[in-house]
């Protein structure tokens, strides 16, 4: 399933249920930056997805690699020839450039946000007003919670105590819409509802 949750960002939900709605995602800009590539057993539908949007993929960024976000990265990369930027610190044979703490990739920001995984990477897209979130934030729904964000479960974060530290470099940033991989985006006022999470009253 293809939706354009903000002007020129399409997400291509691999897979859902009705437990967890947008379990495995990815996102395609209409520069040709994808961002993360689900899991291998997820490809066609990723594939299918890209075809429908009708963009070249001309990158792949990879927020971390956790197998639901850059378990399709082979056929992607054989499907579109694309270059692949990897985060620093990330080990995987597919990597053209690693790209780490503020460098630019396509039309984002990188911001190094540890604790799920030492390396993961948000993405900041300041000038369109939008963040792609890696696992650094799920939506609040898929811990049975109604609107807003929420941390990834402890069982899948390496470190919890620090990827709730991590949120803080986010409040640097303005953006509208937070797009997360698991559970549903925030797409109004973001960085408000970030803040009232990271820092309650």
């Amino acid at each position: 399933m293809v939706t354009e949750p903000v002007a020129g960002v399409y997400d291509i939900t691999c897979t859902e249920t009705d437990d967890d709605p947008g379990r495995i995602r990815a996102y395609l800009t209409d520069d040709g930056t994808l961002v993360d590539t689900g899991l291998t057993g997820t490809t066609d539908t990723l594939l299918a997805g890209i075809t429908e949007v009708g963009v070249a993929v001309e990158r792949v960024v990879i927020t971390h690699t956790d197998p639901d976000h850059i378990g399709g990265i082979k056929a992607v990369v054989e499907a579109h020839d694309s270059t692949v930027y990897l985060p620093e610190g990330a080990d995987h044979p597919t990597a053209d450039v690693f790209y780490g703490e503020g460098d630019t990739v396509g039309p984002f920001e990188a911001v190094h946000v540890p604790g799920h995984r030492d390396h993961q990477h948000v993405l900041v897209a300041t000038d369109e007003g939008y963040a792609v979130l890696a696992d650094a934030l799920s939506g609040a729904d898929q811990r049975g919670l109604s609107g807003g964000f929420h941390l990834p479960p402890g069982k899948f974060t390496d470190d919890l105590n620090e990827a709730e530290r991590s949120l803080e470099k986010l409040l640097d940033y303005e953006f509208e819409a937070g797009l997360v991989f698991h559970g549903s985006s925030v797409l109004e006022g973001a960085s408000e509802t970030l803040e009232q999470y990271v820092l309650p009253p």
